[in-house]
């Protein structure tokens, strides 16, 4: 007669088991993703984006954010950096896969990001603040917008956190 006593398992096969489960959750994850798309792990958070351009940028010192829905509202951590354009240098060949150069340049712009934990996809209201270096209210704007999702990786892979963008030209806020 067999002996049919449970052997408990190991620690080591335990976390060889675990380790496999992750591989093959990982494969099954990426290959349930675009046929033909090379998806990564690169993700993207949910938030709002600010960009200020000149002739208003410069006045700029800081910046605070408001966002409301469903009744509550968040005011995220918002620090504003200076921005640049992307100036080509030019490639070394004509072929498609010819190794290209650009540098950064300065572009007298200002730009943040603030993360915004649960932001819907829905309508939400924002209010933007900047403020000059005295403390005086340079912009104070509110907007009702709608954040879009986001596909980091391409339209073929996982959508990302949802964003709003808002631009400041002008004295006028925008947002896309």
């Amino acid at each position: 007669m067999a002996d049919t006593r449970r052997v408990p398992p190991t620690r080591s096969s335990l976390l060889a088991s675990g380790a496999l489960g992750a591989v093959l959750l990982a494969v099954a994850a990426c290959g349930a993703e675009g046929a033909g798309a090379e998806c990564t792990l690169l993700g993207s958070s949910p938030g709002v984006s600010v960009a200020v351009r000149p002739p208003d940028a410069p006045r700029v010192a800081s910046a605070s954010l408001r966002v409301c829905w469903d009744g509550t509202c968040r005011e995220p951590e918002l620090g504003l950096g200076n921005s640049s354009t992307s100036v080509p240098l030019g490639c070394e060949g004509e072929e498609p896969d010819a190794a290209c150069a650009a540098s950064a340049s300065p572009d007298e712009g200002k730009i943040g990001f603030a993360v915004v934990e649960g932001l819907p996809k829905a309508p939400v209201q924002v209010t933007l603040k900047l403020r000059d270096g005295g403390g005086r209210v340079l912009v104070d704007r509110s907007l009702d917008v709608t954040p879009k999702a986001t596909f980091p990786n391409g339209p073929d892979c996982a959508e990302g956190g949802p964003q709003v963008a808002l631009t400041v030209a002008d004295g006028t806020v925008t947002a896309a």
